[in-house]
């Protein structure tokens, strides 16, 4: 063996090219275009391109050959926006009823936020959560002041907060006594794309090609949204250990129940009251914790400044992101009472969660929402964009059906005779100069800005209409 490796040392040292002729020359890479691509050991890079000197002319050339491909993207490229309005690469405005996905809450190039990421951006945009910032404790102060919340973690989005709440629900479990511990989550929600957030998320599509031996992460179950009788029999369910688990001294038993307080990726679907009712009493009465998802529907996107409180619960823990930074990036778990002292130092962490930038950015729009009666802005335009919807919908029953939501997330289904799906009325919308986002298969959503106003609420449901009057005259 020793002879061997000697006289392959040796070949190496000679010829590294043929050392491998020996080797099926398919999909393998000869050694000599390794030696040409990879530096030698040691190799130090001191020379850099600069990203001006790069070519930059075509973006979706770029995208094509750089940027991961896990978007289908329309072929639009944005550079600038106002309010509600964006504008792209050759001048052209939309009006934008997307707003990043329920993000852009103030629109875009909102003076106060500019100017609150600015200032900040002068003074101090991050060091550490080893130290105290004034800006964290603010706006933790103003989510706790205007909410049940006792307690405010952050982080960067909104899967991050999601996984937050995942692990606080286990560690509360864990506390008292539970060795498996199982979260409830509905069909058809979405809570993230991390691999635990992804798992809570009750649609198989989105888990597929990330199991391992035909799983998900455990601790799971899903049951039907808004259906209060498979709720109780499923927490039932749960709460029985398995014999042969038990006797090896396990436990199983509802960590929480997480649930969307209305289901925004799954199809616009407002939960019910008396569903939340009964969750929260489930909750109680099994030691379990109540877990809202509102990164979509928070931070006054309904009307009121959380989803739960159109259906008059308090949850022990709360999530959001999108909307809580107008679009710069940040995330917040909150939590009341006993589940605000689960965690303790090295429990959780985020390098970049509460950093003084982003939560300069929260504190702008807190104080926007707070100043300009933005929640009744809210509820205004929104009772204007579904009796618009509505409206639209009596005039084309063979195409649009039922029109759902609060405040300004609205969503209209597309019937399955309709002769197209979401996406494709999306982009029919799109051709007039209307940004809008499916949920689904079925259900074109509507999320303008908070701010938007009636004439621009007007204008969106007469592009949408002529979108659909393009699309019906195309297929008689």
């Amino acid at each position: 063996m020793k002879i061997q490796s000697a006289i392959l040392s040796v070949a190496l040292a000679v010829s590294p090219a043929t050392a491998f002729s020996s080797t099926s020359s398919h999909n393998v890479v000869s050694s000599t275009q390794l030696y040409s691509t990879i530096p030698k050991p040691g190799t130090v890079t001191t020379s850099l391109t600069p990203p001006s000197k790069l070519d930059s002319s075509n973006t979706p050339d770029l995208f094509e050959s750089r940027v991961y491909k896990t978007y289908g993207r329309y072929p639009i490229t944005f550079t600038s926006g106002h309010g509600c309005v964006l504008t792209d690469d050759t001048g052209k405005d939309y009006l934008d009823f997307v707003a990043g996905i329920a993000t852009c809450a103030l629109g875009h190039s909102n003076e106060a936020l500019t100017s609150a990421i600015t200032n900040q951006m002068k003074q101090l945009h991050h060091v550490s959560n080893l130290y105290y910032t004034p800006s964290q404790a603010q706006l933790a102060n103003w989510l706790c002041t205007n909410s049940c919340a006792d307690k405010a973690f952050f982080c960067n989005s909104g899967a991050e907060s999601n996984e937050a709440a995942i692990k606080l629900a286990r560690r509360h479990a864990n506390d008292r006594g539970i060795t498996d511990p199982v979260i409830i989550t509905a069909e058809n929600s979405f809570h993230g794309r991390t691999l635990a957030t992804v798992t809570a998320t009750g649609q198989p599509k989105y888990h597929k090609g990330f199991t391992y031996g035909g799983e998900m992460v455990r601790g799971f179950k899903y049951t039907p949204y808004n259906d209060v009788e498979k709720l109780k029999a499923l927490v039932e369910e749960i709460n029985v250990t398995p014999e042969e688990d038990a006797k090896e001294g396990r436990k199983r038993g509802v960590a929480a129940i997480m649930m969307e307080p209305l289901q925004g990726e799954g199809g616009i679907r407002p939960g019910t009251v008396e569903f939340f009712a009964a969750a929260r009493k489930l909750c109680d009465d099994n030691g379990a914790l109540l877990i809202c998802d509102e990164v979509q529907v928070g931070m006054g996107r309904s009307g009121s400044l959380w989803g739960h409180e159109q259906l008059g619960v308090e949850p022990d823990v709360f999530t959001s992101a999108k909307a809580l930074g107008g679009g710069v990036p940040i995330g917040a778990m909150m939590a009341k009472g006993e589940a605000a002292s689960v965690f303790g130092p090295g429990d959780h962490a985020s390098t970049y969660g509460g950093n003084p930038l982003a939560c300069a950015a929260g504190l702008a729009v807190a104080e926007y929402l707070s100043e300009h009666n933005v929640l009744e802005n809210v509820r205004v335009r929104g009772e204007q964009l579904a009796a618009g919807l509505e409206d639209i919908t009596n005039r084309y029953p063979s195409v649009l059906g039922e029109t759902r939501g609060w405040g300004l997330l609205r969503g209209v289904v597309i019937k399955e005779d309709a002769g197209c799906t979401a996406a494709e009325l999306v982009g029919d919308a799109m051709k007039e100069g209307l940004l809008l986002v499916a949920a689904g298969p079925s259900v074109v959503r509507f999320v303008p800005p908070l701010i938007v106003n009636e004439d621009e609420i007007n204008e969106a449901l007469a592009r949408f209409e002529k979108a659909i009057e393009k699309r019906v005259g195309e297929s008689s």
